[in-house]
């Protein structure tokens, strides 16, 4: 016990230490959390009217940002099954980099949950033995038991890495492989069961399609490691903790297929919302093309349509072997599939509504700056972990060692 308190003292101490740059970037990352921290103030006080959404679309920016992060946490399986699974001796150096990712993207989902709540202090009535989880009838109670069980895994998992790093001592089988395992069925099912809560909406044709699921997995494997590949050579550049370009590129193989099948499903959801000609493809005419004489989203998806189709053409050219190219389809990639999930995915679900309104929704100011915040604020806390755990990979923080 004495051990591990010593470990968190000086982890504690070492949160504190670094460059002007660090010290710089943490501050702008700080400002932003706390501008996001009082426009959520705002919306506490005034409730929900403060967002652009109405009765007719009562989700936007918030839920869409959520369904897109939960892809990106899923994606740092394409981390551990390579090192663990394929036995990639070069991925090792890596897993836990992703792993620590999905840690800070997944408070930012549970974050975007509680904002989309208009009294998140009821939120106990989920919770035995005040309230009932209706669990395992509700899709919801699924989701919310998959999401923080996900979080608690990849803590303990990089937790106890962290602590035998420390103690230079060589991880107990038992302690961390099952769970690395379990994680890895756990990533997988976090994205099915967030898309299974749009498909069992049958009142919301527009979602009602069993191929939302693995479309949603296809997306999740493209965007994830495109962001880790970008957060790779960010540490390789401003740490002292290297990073090859074999995990880059083996990342980059993974994106192209995900890609590749993320865009024949895309075409596959097209068809099946058109050819058939039905009344149900109205919220499908709204996004692609309006809707008798509104049309808010058109931009946005034939934008990610294009930006996929351009990250798509760049990774299956020979531009993408070389670092600047590859950067430039992870960029590309990521934007297109973020709107494509976002805006894309959820407002044209409820436009229009079941009884024929056509409503339209845009971000309020107010709303922007909340998402601002919280992505600010995941960045932060994935900078931080980062800030820590490198010096304890790298050897220069741990037992043995008089300085912090």
């Amino acid at each position: 016990m004495k051990n591990y308190l010593i470990f968190l003292y000086k982890v504690w101490r070492v949160s504190f230490q670094g460059s002007w740059q660090f010290y710089t970037w943490m501050a702008f990352l700080s400002i932003l959390s706390l501008i996001g921290l009082n426009a959520y103030s705002h919306q506490l006080v005034d409730g929900l009217q403060t967002t652009g959404m109405t009765n007719q679309v009562s989700w936007g920016a918030y839920i869409a940002n959520f369904t897109f992060l939960v892809g990106v946490a899923a994606a740092a399986v394409m981390l551990v099954i390579p090192a663990y699974v394929y036995k990639m001796h070069h991925m090792h150096r890596v897993v836990l980099f992703g792993e620590l990712m999905a840690i800070a993207v997944i408070i930012m989902c549970l974050l975007f949950v509680m904002v989309d709540l208009g009294h998140p202090e009821r939120f106990h009535h989920l919770l035995p033995p005040w309230g009932k989880l209706n669990f395992p009838g509700s899709i919801l109670a699924w989701d919310v038991i998959v999401l923080n069980g996900y979080l608690l895994l990849n803590m303990h998992i990089c937790g106890y890495l962290l602590y035998c790093y420390y103690r230079e001592k060589k991880p107990t089988w038992l302690f961390y492989i099952p769970f690395v395992f379990v994680a890895i069925i756990w990533a997988v099912s976090i994205h099915t069961v967030t898309a299974f809560l749009y498909v069992g909406l049958a009142g919301r044709p527009y979602w009602n399609h069993p191929i939302v699921a693995p479309r949603f997995l296809a997306s999740a494997f493209t965007a994830g490691p495109a962001l880790l590949i970008v957060t790779f050579q960010v540490i390789r550049k401003f740490t002292n903790y290297w990073i090859g370009d074999e995990p880059i590129f083996t990342l980059r193989r993974v994106i192209t297929i995900a890609m590749i099948i993320n865009v024949f499903l895309l075409g596959c959801e097209i068809f099946a919302e058109f050819y058939p000609g039905t009344v149900h493809q109205a919220a499908a005419n709204y996004l692609y093309f309006g809707l008798h004489g509104h049309n808010g989203l058109v931009p946005w998806i034939w934008t990610a349509i294009a930006l996929d189709v351009i990250g798509l053409t760049i990774l299956l050219t020979p531009w993408s072997h070389r670092i600047s190219g590859l950067n430039t389809a992870c960029i590309v990639c990521f934007v297109g599939i973020w709107i494509e999930k976002g805006m894309g995915l959820i407002i044209p679900g409820f436009v229009p509504s079941p009884l024929g309104e056509i409503v339209e929704y845009l971000p309020s100011v107010n709303e922007t700056l909340v998402c601002l915040g919280i992505w600010s604020f995941g960045i932060l806390v994935y900078s931080w972990m980062l800030h820590v755990a490198i010096p304890i990979m790298n050897g220069n923080l741990k037992k043995t060692s008089s300085s912090t």
